[in-house]
C-alpha cells in the first residue's frame, strides 16, 4: 500500500517495531537483529523470553502483553514480529489477536517444524490445563519471511522433528513428497536443509522438499481457514500425539509424537486392509530413516483410548480418522471398530 508506505516513511514518526524472540534464537541472531533496525533509523523494543512446550501458556502471553503496552505501538502499521520455531509463533500470535482485539503480527519461523508448519495457517493458542493448546484462536499473520538459513544453526534432532510434520503431508497428499524422503532423507538430515550450489545432482532436494510441504499444506487449509469443516487430513497423527506429547513432556518433541501417531496409525490402516503389507513397511522404514521414533512405551493401549474419547469430543462426536490408503493418498474413516484397534495395537507393539 503506497498510502500506508508514505505514511510510514515520509511522516515525522519514525519507525517502531516490537519484536519476540526465543531466547535461544537470541542468543545466535538477537545481534544482527539489533543493528539491522539500528541501521535502518527504526526505534525497537526485543523481547527475548523462553518459548518452550513447558512455558506456553497464558502467563507468557500476558508477559508480552504488558511489554507492548509499554513500548506503545500503533495497532494497524506497526505489527508485532515472533521470531522463532512453533511456540513462539503460537503465543505471539495469541498476544498479537488479544491486544486491542486485533493487531498485526508477522511469523518468522526459526526451526524446520515451524518453517513448514506453524509459519502457515491462522491458528494460535496456549496449553491449558495440562492440555495442549487448548485456548487459543484464528488470526492469519499479515506475513510469514521464511529463511532456510536459520535451520543451519538448529541441532539434528530438530532436522528429524520438522521432518515428521513433512512426512504428514507426503503420507496424506503427495508420493513424490514421500519419494523425495526416501531417496535424499539422510541428506537433507547431514545438510540440514541447505542449497548448495553443488546440490544440482539432487533437484535441490531442500526446496523442493520445503515447497511442497508448504503447498500442500495451504491446499488443505486455505479453504477451511477457520476449520468450519472438522474432516481434516492435516489431523493424521494428531489424534493420539497431544495426549501422548503432554504426558511425557519434554522427553519427546511434537514432530516426534506425531510420527509415533503416524506409525500406529500406519498399523490401523494396514489392519483394515488400505494399505498392503509393503506399504505400511516402506512407511516405518522411512520414518526409521529420518531418524524418527516408531514406537514409545508411554503409548499404551489406555492412553490410546484416552486420546481417541478426548477426540469425539473435540471431533463433534465423531472420531475423524485421517488413514492412508495408498502411498501419497487418504481418506477420512469413522467406522474403525475397537477390536480393529486393539488388533492393530498388539501388532505394532510386537513389531
Amino acid at each position: 500500500d503506497t498510502q500506508q508506505l508514505e505514511l510510514n516513511t515520509g511522516g515525522k514518526r519514525s519507525l517502531r517495531r516490537f519484536v519476540v524472540i526465543d531466547e535461544v534464537v537470541n542468543e545466535l541472531y538477537g545481534s544482527k537483529v539489533r543493528c539491522y533496525f539500528e541501521e535502518n533509523n527504526v526505534q525497537h523494543k526485543i523481547l527475548a523470553l523462553p518459548t518452550t512446550e513447558e512455558t506456553k501458556s497464558m502467563d507468557l502471553v500476558l508477559n508480552i502483553l504488558q511489554e507492548v503496552q509499554k513500548f506503545s505501538i500503533d495497532r494497524r502499521t506497526e505489527p508485532i514480529i515472533a521470531i522463532g520455531g512453533g511456540v513462539c509463533l503460537d503465543i505471539v500470535g495469541l498476544a498479537a489477536s488479544l491486544y486491542r482485539r486485533r493487531t498485526p503480527y508477522i511469523r518468522v519461523p526459526t526451526t524446520l517444524l515451524s518453517y513448514v508448519d506453524a509459519s502457515v495457517g491462522a491458528k494460535n493458542g496456549v496449553n491449558f490445563l495440562q492440555c495442549k493448546n487448548k485456548l487459543g484462536g484464528y488470526t492469519p499473520p499479515v506475513a510469514s519471511f521464511l529463511d532456510r538459513s536459520f535451520i543451519q544453526s538448529i541441532p539434528r534432532r530438530h532436522i528429524s522433528n520438522g521432518l515428521g510434520e513433512i512426512l504428514k503431508m507426503a503420507l496424506m497428499k503427495h508420493k513424490g513428497l514421500f519419494d523425495l524422503l526416501k531417496s535424499h532423507g539422510k541428506y537433507l538430515l547431514d545438510t540440514k536443509f541447505q542449497s548448495y550450489s553443488g546440490s544440482a545432482n539432487r533437484g535441490d532436494a531442500a526446496l523442493q522438499t520445503t515447497r511442497i510441504a508448504i503447498e500442500t499444506m495451504l491446499e488443505e487449509l486455505a479453504p477451511n481457514l477457520w476449520e468450519d469443516d472438522l474432516d481434516r487430513l492435516v489431523d493424521f497423527g494428531h489424534l493420539i500425539s497431544p495426549e501422548l506429547e503432554m504426558r511425557v513432556l519434554p522427553s519427546l518433541m511434537h514432530g516426534e509424537a506425531v510420527t509415533i501417531d503416524m506409525a500406529f496409525m500406519t498399523y490401523v490402516a494396514h489392519a483394515r486392509g488400505l494399505i498392503t503389507a509393503d506399504e505400511k513397511e516402506q512407511i516405518i522404514q522411512c520414518m526409521r530413516g529420518l531418524e524418527l521414533p516408531v514406537w514409545h512405551g508411554a503409548c499404551s493401549w489406555t492412553l490410546i483410548q484416552a486420546a481417541l474419547r478426548e477426540r469425539l469430543r473435540h471431533g463433534g462426536g465423531m472420531p475423524r480418522m485421517p488413514l492412508p490408503t495408498g502411498l501419497g493418498v487418504a481418506e477420512i474413516f469413522n467406522d474403525t471398530s475397537e477390536e480393529t484397534l486393539k488388533g492393530a495395537y498388539k501388532l505394532w507393539v510386537k513389531d
